[in-house]
């Protein structure tokens, strides 16, 4: 049983294996490319680059994981937060095209490198299956099922009777069900990642921050809290919602998010059946969505916003569990293990951003709740396009960093929006 709160490990934390050694930076060093940030993202570019003979070093503030990536519900779903259609009008011609046929294989680019690297992660892909909490939103997930089928996936429409059968509720107009997504414990991917990355001759430091970037003749001077320093050719920041104000107005370019999860106990076999019984995950069509899940020893875990501020006690969670009850009244008082939150990183357009603000220095943040597969793959891209130099191997254009105005007064909105959404438990009956 874990430790109370506020000191008790996440679900992934209690049930990944080990960290893999990375001990801290302890004395200045040269490297071709310094990775800021040991995330999906960092440690993909990481483990890509030096699978290519270009000598790496990875800087994480805690351990890699520590953050988003080690704490989100695992769910990995392909795609972006616009439709392929939407994306293409967004950006015409080859650039749409290039970022549909991205977006649509980030799902398989993490299970391609699971079973690639024979990574101990317990994972699943049996599919992801939107539930359409309106009419309205019935109507748009037709739409999306219909345009992804158009563009060879296997995707289908489901009634209000298959997607209750599908997720062992019936609080769902109908739905999609996308085959392509899945689930993996996420601490244990990114432990993989940073295992598999270390193995192809990466070098991976934990509890090592970068503290400043400073350009001296034509190179990069990566400073650390111990006073050591990694100098490289080429910087890659990918912080995401834990970034601080290493690159100016990077923390002001989007809204960091807590996203909550609460997990039960292991439920019975017999209860098993009746929740996802076919083992599919399953987020939501709301504004302020809801997924859900069940990990590898049969816990179900119900994720959702919760305050933007860290959590002060249990009742941060309270919503969570209330909607489990009422969408999952089968499971009854089974009890609630684990309560955890991770950071994700919204942009003003919802979409992931690439910034370039100098030369040598290459950011990625952003995620919209579809870090794994997201992260994962632009990772590799970036590896690609640092051995190339050619803008076409990264799936966006990149553009400066712009602070999102008024950024205060935007999280006191959003955590108003959030208090609401709270009370009134998403509308669940």
């Amino acid at each position: 049983m874990p430790p109370p709160f506020p000191l008790g490990p996440s679900l992934w934390a209690a049930t990944a294996p080990p960290a893999p050694p990375t001990p801290p930076l302890a004395e200045s060093v040269t490297t071709d490319v310094c990775v800021i940030g040991g995330g999906y993202c960092g440690l993909s570019a990481a483990l890509h680059l030096a699978e290519a003979g270009i000598s790496v070093r990875v800087l994480e503030a805690e351990e890699p994981g520590w953050g988003g990536s080690g704490r989100n519900g695992g769910q990995v779903i392909p795609g972006l937060k616009y439709d392929p259609d939407e994306l293409e009008e967004k950006f015409p011609g080859e650039a749409g095209a290039r970022l549909v046929a991205f977006a649509g294989g980030t799902a398989d680019t993490v299970f391609d490198l699971i079973a690639k690297h024979r990574m101990d992660v317990p994972h699943t892909r049996a599919g992801w299956v939107q539930g359409a909490h309106s009419a309205e939103a019935m109507a748009e997930a037709t739409r999306r099922a219909e345009q992804w089928a158009r563009r060879g996936v296997a995707a289908r429409v489901l009634d209000t009777a298959q997607t209750a059968s599908l997720l062992g509720t019936g609080k769902y107009v109908g739905g999609w069900l996308d085959p392509r997504g899945g689930a993996v414990q996420p601490l244990a991917y990114a432990r993989g990642l940073a295992r598999a990355a270390q193995t192809a001759g990466a070098i991976v430091h934990g509890r090592t921050g970068a503290t400043s970037l400073t350009r001296r003749n034509g190179r990069w001077e990566v400073s650390t809290a111990s006073g050591a320093s990694v100098t490289a050719e080429q910087v890659v920041v990918a912080t995401n919602g834990y970034s601080g104000d290493l690159i100016p107005n990077l923390r002001r370019s989007v809204i960091a998010m807590n996203s909550f999860i609460v997990a039960t106990e292991p439920l019975s076999d017999n209860l098993r059946h009746t929740v996802l019984p076919q083992g599919h995950v399953s987020s939501d069509t709301r504004k302020l969505l809801l997924y859900f899940r069940l990990d590898h020893e049969g816990r179900l875990l119900m994720g959702g916003r919760g305050p933007l501020r860290e959590p002060k006690d249990e009742a941060d969670w309270a919503h969570l569990e209330r909607v489990t009850a009422k969408m999952f009244p089968q499971v009854g008082s089974a009890r609630i293990a684990y309560r955890w939150c991770g950071r994700v990183a919204l942009t003003r357009d919802f979409l992931p951003h690439l910034h370039m603000p100098a030369p040598g220095l290459l950011v990625d943040i952003g995620c919209m709740g579809r870090g794994v597969g997201l992260q994962t793959a632009m990772g590799r891209a970036i590896a690609r396009y640092l051995r190339s130099s050619d803008p076409a191997e990264l799936p966006l254009p990149p553009t400066p960093i712009a602070a999102i105005p008024l950024h205060g007064a935007r999280r006191l909105y959003v955590s108003a929006i959030i208090a609401w959404y709270k009370m009134n438990d998403a509308g669940i009956g």
